[in-house]
């Protein structure tokens, strides 16, 4: 499917922004920005919940090699648990804003929830990830670099699964805090186990 590469501003250098990693139990929640030159199409850049892991990271290598400009960026579950979710959303997407190497007159966002950055024109699509490519980029470089760091995570606190979960809420993750308390990488403000009164918080501290 192709995506609309229209940046919707007249002509001015837009940045497509998204996250991932907002429903889980663990780890930092990721986001990304992205610009593309005017004439960039691919047929098959995609929404990345709709794409398989190799077709990502293939895709992951294009957006960094023809994309104008990239970047990514991270806000940890300590600065979650503080200011919430959707706040911490939103302040990844500004830090990934605030790395690219060239600064956008614009933004597009994937959602329904922004905050102005730099006083820029900004503009938020529900299924963003699915109309706009550079939406639809900074959604592959969110998970793909967010699925990474879950993974080096993994080896160090095996019990969560997750190199397969990437800390969503799968039966295996909820078992792993059940049976082993939480780690440091969990979100304190999430509910965690069905039974989360019963966990001792000061295992993990």
């Amino acid at each position: 499917m192709k995506l609309n590469n229209d940046n919707m501003f007249d002509g001015k250098l837009t940045a497509g922004c998204d996250e991932a990693g907002r429903g889980c139990l663990a780890g930092p929640v990721f986001a990304a920005a992205v610009i593309f030159h005017d004439d960039y199409a691919n047929d098959i850049l995609n929404d990345s919940k709709q794409l398989n892991e190799k077709t990502r990271l293939t895709l992951r290598e294009e957006i960094e090699t023809k994309a104008m400009a990239w970047a990514v960026a991270f806000v940890p579950p300590s600065e979650i648990d503080k200011i919430n979710i959707l706040h911490a959303s939103i302040k990844a997407m500004h830090l990934a804003l605030s790395k690219l190497k060239q600064v956008p007159e614009a933004i597009l966002v994937d959602g329904n929830k922004f905050k102005p950055w730099l006083d820029k024109p900004y503009r938020c699509i529900v299924g963003g990830d699915g109309i706009i490519a550079s939406i639809a980029a900074a959604s592959i470089l969110a998970k793909t670099y967010r699925d990474d760091y879950m993974v080096k995570l993994h080896r160090e606190f095996p019990a969560y699964g997750w190199d397969h979960n990437k800390g969503y809420p799968t039966k295996t993750h909820r078992r792993g805090i059940e049976e082993n308390g939480i780690s440091p990488h969990h979100r304190r403000s999430f509910r965690l186990t069905d039974t989360q009164q019963k966990i001792d918080f000061t295992a993990s501290k």
